[in-house]
């Protein structure tokens, strides 16, 4: 990825188009090799950092991209266990609620095991840490409360 990647939040939403693909604005620098492979399947690339913008105006900015019908696909791409980023997968959730007939989304996180693809399920299942603590053996607990 040579030279600087656009900032998504600033970029008139009607150049984005094409395969698009938004990274963790943190992901070149972290692990610059996989960004460069994750790019190569991207026409276009844009930054986004969650610890800056709050993930409401992404998801505006993202669903007016959407509007656009210039978006052939998109693909988020982040870094495993940042909790900021871990938020951009929820972006496209939230987009399909209220936008029908979308486009192709795919989630990667990138670690030092590499590039990672992230079924939809299991960015689903991350929002809900009851189930997952249901599914890791956890039994329901007691109302703290007390009663």
């Amino acid at each position: 990825m040579p030279g600087t990647i656009p900032n998504l939040m600033e970029t008139n939403v009607y150049a984005v188009r094409g395969r698009v693909l938004v990274v963790g604005a943190c992901l070149p620098q972290v692990y610059p090799e996989a960004a460069e492979r994750l790019a190569a399947q991207a026409d276009q690339v844009y930054a986004l950092c969650l610890e800056s913008t709050h993930i409401n105006m992404a998801i505006t900015k993202l669903s007016a991209v959407f509007g656009t019908g210039q978006l052939k696909s998109l693909a988020f791409a982040s870094v495993d266990r940042s909790p900021h980023c871990t938020q951009m997968h929820y972006i496209r959730h939230e987009i399909e609620r209220v936008l029908p007939g979308h486009v192709p989304v795919e989630d990667y996180v990138v670690s030092d095991a590499g590039i990672v693809r992230v079924p939809e399920e299991a960015v689903e299942l991350s929002k809900s840490l009851a189930k997952l603590a249901r599914l890791m053996g956890s039994e329901p607990g007691e109302d703290i409360r007390g009663g």
